[in-house]
């Protein structure tokens, strides 16, 4: 029997990184999965390594529109939607003078703006359906300040803040909502802290970085009926960097 058996998961930013990783550890455990994202190519390859199980969808996170065309697919298809990921997030290296307001914007967009929507989206499946799960995944950046990200740490907080309102508004209809924190994963984003990244590794007082698997794991458990007391709250991951 798998953890996620007869479940049917959406996880956005699913084409490659920490959002793929999910999407095969969910398949691992029996769950239908949907992975969406804007990097098509990426995507489809991705699904494809996971079999029948898993399905890619062309998806814009920033669009009402293409939340309810997902959604209203899968909906059809399958009649719920039991487990929703946010894990589509962008992230830029910028301090507050070094910060445009059109990046500003970009950021907010994808990233909190992103959330909303999902959370809209297929809070109201859930509801109606009687029971959820939704993860958002947030970062450290969203528990404290970060000097050289203040646009990402900004939506990071406001994912926070989204996560707690949600789950004490939909507490009644059985959906949670719980908000993921990692420190630093070995993915593509490290890629943005150019030659900063040697410091920051000093950092992590684990000496090492997380595996995005490791992450995985820890979203299965929110997605899982393993978690079912569990929402509003932050789950950390990060080698004791918050410690």
């Amino acid at each position: 029997m798998g953890r996620l058996d007869d479940k049917v998961a959406l996880i956005t930013g699913g084409a490659r990184g920490q959002g793929a990783a999910e999407a095969a550890r969910f398949v691992q455990e029996g769950a239908t999965v949907y992975l969406t994202d804007v990097l098509d190519d990426v995507g489809n390859q991705t699904a494809a390594q996971l079999g029948s199980a898993a399905t890619y969808l062309h998806h814009d996170v920033t669009s009402e529109d293409e939340w309810e065309g997902v959604v209203a697919g899968i909906v059809e298809e399958h009649g719920h939607i039991d487990v929703l990921v946010n894990n589509a997030g962008i992230f830029q290296i910028a301090s507050l003078f070094d910060t445009s307001l059109a990046d500003w914007h970009r950021m907010l967009e994808i990233n909190q703006t992103g959330v909303f929507l999902g959370m809209r989206t297929v809070g109201k499946v859930m509801r109606d359906h009687g029971r959820g799960s939704i993860i958002n995944i947030s970062s450290i950046a969203g528990l404290s300040g970060a000097e050289v990200a203040l646009a990402y740490a900004a939506t990071k907080w406001a994912v926070r803040g989204m996560t707690k309102s949600a789950a004490r508004e939909l507490a009644r209809d059985n959906v949670r909502v719980n908000s993921v924190h990692p420190g630093i994963i070995e993915t593509q984003m490290l890629e943005e802290f150019g030659e900063m990244l040697p410091i920051v590794k000093e950092r992590i007082p684990m000496g090492r970085m997380a595996t995005a698997d490791e992450v995985a794991n820890l979203v299965l458990f929110l997605a899982s009926d393993e978690s079912a007391y569990c929402s509003g709250h932050e789950f950390v991951i990060d080698g004791a960097m918050r410690a």
